[in-house]
Parts: C-alpha cells; sequence; structure tokens
C-alpha cells in the first residue's frame, strides 16, 4: 500500500494517543448509543474507477459491403444466425460479374482460335508455302490472346471467384460456358438456381465466424460498393473501452486485471485485461482510452452497455479494515476508539483509547488500515461520534456528566 501511492501521514505533533476517554458504566455508554466493531481481515482491492463501453471485438467484426453494383437477388442469412468463414450471406446480381464471365468464354474462344491458326501454318512455313512474316503474326496474335484470357482471369480473381484456365483446356466450350455460370456458388446453391439462367450472381461470403448482428438489405434492393449491407461479429470476445482520467493513466499498465459491472445488472463482476492504452489525451474530455478484452463464452455480454469499470491496482488479500464511521480526524491525524482489553472485568474503569492510525483504500462501508490496530481489537463504531465530541471538548477545558477524558 505505502509504495503504491503516497498516503496521508498524521501530524507529528498529535498528541491525542496521550488521551483516553472514560465513561462512569456500561449503562451510560448504552445510553448514548456508542457501539462497537471488531477490527477485521477481508479482502481489499484498490483500483482506479472509470466509466466505460462494451463494444464488439474490432479485430473480429466484418463490415461487409457488395464488391459490385447490383441489384440484392437472395438474402441467405438472417439477423442472429450462426455463421462460419466462407458462408454466403447474400447473393447480388450484378452485370459487372456477368460481363467478367463472358470477357473469359471470349478470351478462351479467341484464344483457341489464335492457337489453332498457328498450329496450321507451322508445318506451311516449313515447306515455304506460308512467309515467315505471317507465321511470326500468328504467334504475335496467339500472345496477345493468352494475355487478354489472364486479365478476364484475373478479373474474377479480384471479384473473388478465381478459375484456373488450365483446367478448362479439354473441355467444350459449352461445358465452359455450364461451369463458370455458377461460379464461385456452392453445389447445394446450384440445383436452386438452374431453374435461373443468370450468370451474374455474385456471393457474399463472411470472412469470419459470428453472428449476423445486422443486415440492411432486402431482396429487390439496389447495393453500390460504398454501403455497409451486412456485420458479422465474433460474440464469444467483447471489448471495453473506458475513460481514464489523465490523471489516474500514469498508474496503469498494460495487462493489468479489470473488474467491470454494466449499469444494467447487478452481479459479478466481469474480469478482464488492459490490452491497449491510447497514447493521447482526448483534449476535450482530458481522458485516457483504455483497451479491455472481455471474455463472453455465455454471451450475456451486449454491445453498446454502459458501465464502471475498476482498473485494479492492487489486491489485499487479508487487509486490517474496519467500518469507516470508526474513523475521525480532527484536520491534523486520523484517530480511533479502542476500547481497553480489561472494560469487563469488574471495577475496571470504562476507558477507549484514543489510537492514531495511517489509513488505506475506502472500499464500500469499510477502510482499509495500513498502521495503529491489530485485528481482533475492539472498536466504537456506530454514534462514535459522542467520544469523538468529548476529546474536542477536553481540548478546549470543557467535561460532562456521562464521561471525561484522562490523561494517561
Amino acid at each position: 500500500a505505502l509504495a503504491l501511492l503516497p498516503r496521508g501521514e498524521n501530524n507529528s505533533h498529535c498528541k491525542h494517543y496521550q488521551t483516553r476517554i472514560q465513561f462512569a458504566s456500561i449503562e451510560a455508554i448504552e445510553k448514548a448509543g456508542v457501539d462497537i466493531a471488531v477490527v477485521d481481515q477481508a479482502l481489499v482491492i484498490e483500483a482506479i474507477n472509470a466509466n466505460g463501453e462494451i463494444v464488439y471485438d474490432q479485430t473480429h467484426l466484418a463490415h461487409l459491403s457488395s464488391r459490385v453494383t447490383g441489384i440484392v437477388w437472395q438474402v441467405c442469412r438472417q439477423v442472429g444466425e450462426q455463421v462460419h468463414k466462407g458462408n454466403i450471406l447474400a447473393l447480388i446480381d450484378a452485370t459487372e460479374v456477368g460481363k467478367a464471365k463472358a470477357d473469359l468464354l471470349q478470351s478462351i474462344a479467341d484464344l483457341r482460335l489464335k492457337q489453332a491458326n498457328l498450329n496450321r501454318l507451322q508445318p506451311l512455313t516449313s515447306d515455304g508455302a506460308v512467309p515467315g512474316k505471317q507465321l511470326r503474326d500468328a504467334e504475335a496474335a496467339l500472345q496477345e490472346a493468352q494475355i487478354r484470357l489472364l486479365s478476364a482471369g484475373q478479373t474474377l480473381t479480384n471479384l473473388g471467384m478465381s478459375v484456373e484456365p488450365g483446367q478448362l483446356d479439354r473441355l467444350s466450350m459449352e461445358q465452359i460456358a455450364q461451369q463458370i455460370q455458377f461460379l464461385g456458388l456452392p453445389p447445394s446453391l446450384r440445383d436452386e438456381l438452374e431453374r435461373n439462367p443468370t450468370s451474374n450472381l455474385f456471393p457474399i461470403r463472411t470472412p469470419v465466424d459470428g453472428v449476423v448482428v445486422d443486415c440492411k438489405i432486402i431482396p429487390g434492393e439496389s447495393v453500390d460498393s460504398a454501403a455497409t449491407i451486412l456485420e458479422v461479429a465474433d460474440l464469444t470476445r467483447m471489448w471495453l473501452m473506458l475513460d481514464v482520467r489523465q490523471e489516474d493513466a500514469s498508474h496503469i499498465s498494460l495487462g493489468q486485471p479489470v473488474l467491470f459491472q454494466p449499469s444494467d445488472t447487478k452481479g459479478e463482476d466481469i474480469k478482464g485485461t488492459i490490452a491497449w492504452i491510447s497514447t493521447e489525451t482526448d483534449d476535450k474530455t482530458r481522458t485516457v482510452k483504455v483497451r479491455v478484452d472481455l471474455p463472453n463464452a455465455d454471451r450475456k455480454l451486449r454491445s453498446n452497455t454502459f458501465g464502471t469499470g475498476r482498473i485494479v491496482l492492487r489486491e489485499e488479500p487479508r487487509a486490517t479494515v474496519i467500518p469507516t464511521e470508526a474513523v475521525h480526524t480532527d484536520g491534523d491525524c486520523n484517530i480511533v476508539f479502542v476500547r481497553d482489553k480489561n472494560f469487563f472485568q469488574a471495577e475496571a474503569p470504562k476507558f477507549f483509547h484514543i489510537r492514531e492510525v495511517r489509513l488505506g483504500v475506502q472500499e464500500g462501508m469499510n477502510t482499509e488500515i495500513i498502521a495503529g490496530l491489530l485485528p481482533g481489537e475492539i472498536i466504537a463504531s456506530k454514534n462514535s461520534m459522542v467520544l469523538e465530541s468529548q476529546l474536542l471538548k477536553s481540548n478546549l477545558g470543557e467535561g460532562c456528566a456521562c464521561c471525561a477524558p484522562h490523561k494517561k
């Protein structure tokens, strides 16, 4: 506790420990309403509090848009459905896709024609029946056709519909047309699509496992590449974004544990760890953004939920604690009234000793005591301000009928 943060110290000139408060009898104490508490040991967590918001893990959140302009042909998955990487979420009827497939077919046909022409000319050139220039022109035309085929194939690859031209060499043009009509679509959809002869369908696939958390499209709606139309999030992990005060930021570091309590629920704290600390301070709020990784295996956490996070600086499993109401201060030192160990012995005076204490962290209704008390000691707690007022009177040279200060 002393090494972590500066702690308040008592004034060395404070002499309250030389004084004790005496009651006339046990009945007088009860009449004054003074109750006692036992100095206890308990778990104390010293933490920095910060307001925060739960959001989706941005590294596992996919904002999906269509790479091509078109019309929504079919929405395959709806909000709330579990999906896996590669699943098709929607089909877009896009003219650009049909044109790219047609260009590929045209390039294959043109390449085959140029290859056949070169094959025809090569034996004739060796006999001198065809000039060498004509052969060279045929070879150049073949190379140009090969380049156009590669370009057409690359266009489809850029759309996520890869095709290997070499795999089509032994197929007829009709077979090739049938094969690329449903290029990029799984066999499970082809039976359904065979009744619709369009070649323009473009699939939108999810790049991550997760749940569809947003869907902004319906069949027949126009879409373009600038708009996000679907979102998929991995709900098994979430981010907590905390706003930490600038003056507290120097006490936090990566890997520190964090306890989060959503504002809409009252239950056990959700535990996470600091994964990122911003390198800048917000110029308006003067706070530092801190990101905490939160597990969400049961999927109970919801995005856009607000709450309070506690960044744990120190955890004392057996700290000395007392009720906060038992602690008093006169501005120079903190004191607690400790009952004399012989309090219940016959004819023994009914004393409360004044003990100077050094305080740690206040948590809930309890305050940590760093020095000055031992577990098991009996102190005045409820209505202990009666003893405090008597101490103040003694400093002014006054007394009272029920109790009186005595110098040790």
